[in-house]
C-alpha cells in the first residue's frame, strides 16, 4: 500500500503516505541522522527504517537495553525503581543525544540535524489483566546549529495481543519521527498524523508535551485539549501549576472528590460547594486527607460554543481554577457514571461527587441512558460504585424555597429508585452552606462581565475578579458601555 486516501463524502481531502514511504523519505534526507533506543517491545520502530532502504545514512545506532542491570548502567537508576516512566525516557533521550554530539564532529558534519528516538514500554501481561502502556519521545533538531526540541507522549495499549501491540508501537514511532521533521510547524497536525494507519481502538494517547525553540509558543494544555477533542483519550489532567500530568500518576490509589461544572467563571457557589463537601468527604471512613485528591472537571460539551470548542474560553477557565490551587480535568464524559468508571481504572478507594440539586435531577432522567442495554439501572450500578457518595448543594426553588435531597422532585417512575439511594446514604446534603451564595448564578455573572455591569466582583472568590480584569477574561472590557437602565 503506497498511500491511504482520506475521504470527505465523495471528495479526496488528503493522501496519507504509507509507513514505508514515510521511513524512506526520512532515510533519503541526507541531513537527518540519529539513534533509536527501544526498551520493552522489540525494535519495532527502527525495523521500518531498516526495511525501507537507504537507512545507513539515517541510523547511527539502534539499541535495546532490555536487561535491567544493563539498562541501569547506561541510563542510571530511577529513584522509584521503575523503568516505564517519563523520567526514564528523558534520560534515554539525553544520553543518546549527548553521545551523538560527543562522537560526531560538527566540523565534519555541518549540515546534520541530529535526533534521538526512544521508547520504554510494558506490553500486555500473560494474564491479560493489564493491557500495557509506555512512554514514547523524540529529541530532534530542525536546523544544525539550533537547540533541540522534544515531543514526549504517554500511550496506553487497547489491543490484547503482544504482537499487535508491537506492530502498533512501530507504526506510531514512524509517524512521530516523520511528523517531527515535516509537520513541526503545526503541532495540531502532528497529533492527527500520529494516528496515520492506526485506529483509536488500538492505542490511546493520554499525555503529550512539546518543548524546545520550535515549540516556544505552544501551550501544552491546548494540545491536551486536542487529544480529547480528537477522541485520542477520554480525559486529560492539569495540576495547580497548569502543567499536563499523567492521569495514572495523579489518580493511582487516591480518594477522589470531583466537582463538575462549567466554571464560567468559577463563583463563590463553586468554592463553597468545594470546601463544605471536602470537609464531609474527609470525615468519611477510610478517607485520609494526605491521600485525597480534589478534581474540578469540565466536560467537553461545556467547552463548546456554536458547535465548536472555544479554545480561548477553555484557557480562561483553566487559568482561573489553577490560580486557585485546583487540579483540573477535561473529559469527554457526558454522563456522571462514566466519570466514576474512569476513576475506578486507577483507584479502589472512596469517591465522592459534589453537585447541585439540578444536576442530581438530571442524573435521574432516563433519556441519558437509552444507549445502555441495562438502561438507568446499569448506569447507576456503575455510578454508585463501592463507597461512592453524592454531596448535594441546595438551590432556591421557583417559590423561593430551599430545595435539597428531601424536597427535590424526580420523574414519578424514578421516585422509588431515588428513595433507595437516598435512604441508603448514597445522597447526603451539604447543610453548612452560605445562603447568600444561592443567589449567585454563573450565567448571570458572565453576562454582567461582558456588559461591564457593576457588582459581579462580589460574586466571585477573592482574587478572581482581579485576574479577570488584568487578563481581560470572559470578554471583560472596562470600556464597554453599560446598558441603559429602564
Amino acid at each position: 500500500m503506497d498511500k491511504k486516501i482520506k475521504l470527505k463524502g465523495d471528495r479526496v481531502i488528503e493522501q496519507i503516505p504509507s509507513i514505508k514511504d514515510k521511513a524512506l523519505r526520512i532515510n533519503l534526507n541526507e541531513n537527518i541522522y540519529g539513534t533509536f533506543a527501544e526498551i520493552g517491545a522489540g525494535q519495532e520502530t527502527v525495523r521500518h527504517f531498516f526495511r525501507a532502504g537507504g537507512s545507513s545514512g539515517t541510523i547511527a545506532k539502534a539499541t535495546s537495553a532490555y536487561d535491567k542491570d544493563f539498562s541501569d548502567v547506561i541510563y542510571g537508576i530511577e529513584a522509584d525503581g521503575r523503568y516505564v516512566t517519563e523520567s526514564r525516557l528523558k534520560k534515554m533521550l539525553s544520553h543518546e543525544v549527548n553521545l551523538i554530539e560527543k562522537r560526531l564532529s560538527r566540523a565534519k558534519h555541518p549540515n546534520k540535524m541530529f535526533f534521538s528516538y526512544a521508547n520504554t514500554v510494558a506490553t500486555i501481561d500473560f494474564a491479560k489483566q493489564f493491557k500495557g502502556h509506555g512512554w514514547v519521545g523524540i529529541r530532534f533538531q530542525i536546523e544544525p546549529n539550533e537547540g533541540y526540541n522534544d515531543i514526549i507522549l504517554h500511550i496506553r495499549f487497547k489491543e490484547t495481543d503482544v504482537r499487535l501491540q508491537q506492530e502498533t508501537l512501530g507504526v506510531l514511532g514512524v509517524n512521530l519521527i516523520y511528523s517531527a521533521y515535516y509537520k513541526h510547524n503545526d503541532p495540531k497536525k502532528i497529533l492527527r498524523y500520529l494516528y496515520d494507519h492506526l485506529d483509536k481502538d488500538q492505542l490511546e494517547i493520554d499525555t503529550i508535551n512539546f518543548s524546545g525553540p520550535c515549540f516556544a509558543t505552544v501551550d501544552n494544555r491546548l494540545m491536551s485539549l486536542q487529544l480529547v477533542k480528537n477522541g485520542m483519550t477520554d480525559a486529560v489532567i492539569f495540576d495547580p501549576q497548569a502543567r499536563n500530568v499523567l492521569p495514572a500518576a495523579i489518580l493511582y490509589k487516591k480518594n477522589i472528590l470531583t466537582l463538575r461544572g462549567s466554571f464560567r467563571p468559577v463563583t463563590k457557589v463553586n468554592m463553597d460547594m468545594y470546601k463544605e463537601s471536602l470537609k464531609m468527604f474527609l470525615n468519611e471512613n477510610k478517607v485520609d486527607a494526605e491521600n485525597t485528591l480534589v478534581i474540578f472537571e469540565i466536560t467537553l460539551s461545556n467547552l463548546r460554543s456554536d458547535g465548536e470548542i472555544d479554545e480561548r474560553d477553555f484557557m480562561d477557565r483553566a487559568e482561573l481554577l489553577c490560580s486557585l490551587g485546583q487540579t483540573v480535568m477535561i473529559s469527554n464524559f457526558q454522563e456522571y457514571y462514566r466519570v466514576v468508571e474512569y476513576f475506578s481504572n486507577y483507584t479502589k478507594a472512596r469517591m465522592g461527587l459534589a453537585m447541585g440539586v439540578n444536576n442530581l435531577v438530571d442524573i435521574f432522567d432516563e433519556k441519558y441512558y437509552r444507549h445502555l442495554s441495562g438502561g438507568i439501572l446499569e448506569a447507576f450500578g456503575k455510578l454508585f460504585y463501592r463507597d461512592m457518595k453524592v454531596y448535594l448543594y441546595p438551590m432556591i426553588g421557583e417559590n423561593g424555597e430551599i430545595m435539597n435531597s428531601g424536597t427535590l422532585k424526580v420523574h414519578p417512575r424514578m421516585k422509588e429508585l431515588y428513595k433507595f439511594f437516598k435512604f441508603n446514604g448514597k445522597v447526603v446534603d451539604i447543610t453548612n452552606f452560605d445562603p447568600e451564595n444561592l443567589e449567585v448564578f454563573s450565567r448571570q455573572v458572565l453576562k454582567m462581565i461582558g456588559q461591564n455591569k457593576p457588582g459581579w466582583e462580589s460574586m466571585l472568590p477573592p482574587g478572581v475578579a482581579e485576574i479577570i480584569k488584568k487578563k481581560s477574561l470572559f470578554g471583560y472590557n472596562p470600556n464597554t458601555l453599560l446598558e441603559p437602565s429602564n
